[in-house]
């Protein structure tokens, strides 16, 4: 069962790997009860941005390792990410970089991200 979120910007979080509260590290926090709900304004870009960097710099060469490593697969199996040399915290990071690109892009279009989370 997966859990998404939905809003100015949609997708699914992934499984095993991804909070449902994930957003909360790119400088604001959610709100309860068993959606999280999140609010982005302008003023939250430059804090978006840094975590975005952030990540980047966490993952090094493993972020162009990663894109590769998806650009041919739609899905994975642990012995796949295994003989990649992929780690679960590695991929942790990396879906967690493209929610955070998806919240950039989206305050750069509309002036705002708002999205719920499903917990």
């Amino acid at each position: 069962m997966g859990r998404y979120f939905t809003g100015m910007i949609e997708g699914k979080f992934w499984f095993g790997l991804q909070s449902s509260v994930a957003a909360d590290r790119f400088g604001v926090s959610h709100s309860e009860p068993s959606y999280v709900e999140y609010f982005y304004t302008e003023d939250d870009l430059e804090a978006v941005n840094d975590e975005i960097n952030v990540i980047k710099d966490n993952l090094g060469d493993k972020k162009q390792q990663i894109d590769d490593f998806f650009k041919s697969k739609s899905g994975y199996t642990d012995h796949e990410l295994k003989e990649a040399g992929i780690g679960t915290h590695e991929l942790s990071e990396y879906a967690d970089l493209l929610l955070g690109i998806q919240i950039r892009d989206c305050i750069i279009e509309n002036g705002e991200c708002v999205f719920e989370a499903e917990l």
